[in-house]
């Protein structure tokens, strides 16, 4: 189920900047989510509102699209997979789709006067791996990227990409739980061993007993991980 870029638009909710908007953070949820289900089930982990001085955050909600692993069932996903495993191909066509639309949404932060250096992108499961090809095979030049509770098959397009690039790549900060069931533990580390190995600056962090979900402790981290990739005005300025 292919779409022509530009003839889809995404739902979006944004959590504007208390002050001056300066960077922009675009984070994507898991299968079957919405933006809005991401900002409140943040909300709900954190018992407050994500929140910056400086930077607006975009949740976009992925367009509605058949899904293979539910059986053909229709979902917002990102894109399709074949199965939920790191050891099969991935689908190649709908990932590229969702990198094109998606490159509108940052097009659009661009034009009303962020540069690319100060957009984050990242997000959680399939919202993670979609970040991951967004950034490492279309942007490479955004200020970073992150992934919780995410994976990349062990033949992604992105090592592809990274094996033909010679730039300096963003920064992968990525965490996951060890009790996670549905994206192993393993596929996480694996997927950061391999970025590392081509050239990524890479943080791994563990959060043991957590399952497939966020964790307090883990938002708390990737907060303070933001907030180093994307400074505000004052702290730029004392560099």
């Amino acid at each position: 189920m292919a779409a022509a870029s530009g003839s889809v638009r995404l739902q979006r909710c944004m959590v504007s900047p208390a002050g001056r908007h300066s960077a922009s953070l675009i984070f994507l949820h898991g299968s079957g989510d919405s933006g809005q289900g991401l900002r409140t089930w943040i909300k709900q982990v954190l018992n407050q509102e994500l929140t910056f001085q400086h930077i607006k955050i975009i949740y976009p909600t992925a367009p509605p699209r058949p899904y293979t692993p539910m059986k053909g069932g229709i979902s917002n996903v990102w894109f399709d997979r074949f199965k939920i495993s790191n050891d099969c191909p991935e689908h190649l066509e709908s990932i590229n789709v969702m990198c094109q639309v998606l490159t509108d949404l940052i097009d659009d932060e661009v034009k009303s006067g962020i540069k690319k250096n100060r957009i984050l992108v990242g997000g959680f499961s399939m919202g993670g791996c979609m970040a991951m090809h967004l950034a490492y095979r279309n942007h490479q030049d955004v200020a970073g990227v992150f992934a919780l509770s995410s994976f990349l098959n062990k033949t992604s397009a992105v090592y592809q990409a990274l094996q033909e690039s010679d730039v300096i790549l963003p920064e992968l900060f990525q965490c996951h739980g060890t009790a996670d069931e549905l994206v192993l533990h393993s596929w996480g580390e694996e997927t950061n061993s391999r970025l590392k190995s081509l050239g990524v600056s890479t943080k791994f962090l563990s959060f043991p007993g957590v399952y497939h979900e966020l964790s307090k402790a883990e938002l708390e981290k990737l907060k303070s991980w933001i907030l180093t990739k994307l400074p505000g005005e004052m702290e730029r300025q004392s560099e």
